[in-house]
């Protein structure tokens, strides 16, 4: 009975260690995305386009006079290529902007 605590203890600490090493895993939602740790760089192709990043759905909208636009939730924002911005929750740096696609990099915060 004395040893049935740490093996407990034991089991939580296994439990949410676990949980923690898939925490990025889960940040990324979507075949267009590629995460590591807190960062993630998407490739948005064609108007309409989403994401699911870091727990936040992105969309492009499309790109007008060299300026992509994208939206996060109820935020809506535009970028030029290597600009960065803020669109809703994520700072967002668009790293390539062409007629029919936006790569962005993202970050919560």
């Amino acid at each position: 009975m004395a040893d049935l605590l740490p093996r407990r203890a034991r089991l939580a600490t296994g439990t949410a260690v676990a949980a923690l090493l898939l925490l990025p895993v889960a940040g990324c939602s979507s075949d267009n995305v590629d995460c590591s740790g807190k960062t993630c760089t998407a490739t948005l192709t064609g108007d309409g386009a989403t994401a699911s990043i870091l727990g936040h759905d992105l969309a492009f909208a499309g790109t007008e006079n060299g300026r992509a636009t994208v939206s996060v939730g109820d935020a809506t924002a535009s970028c030029a290529q290597g600009e960065s911005i803020s669109a809703g929750p994520l700072s967002l740096t668009c790293t390539t902007v062409t007629e029919d696609t936006l790569e962005v990099t993202a970050s919560v915060g």
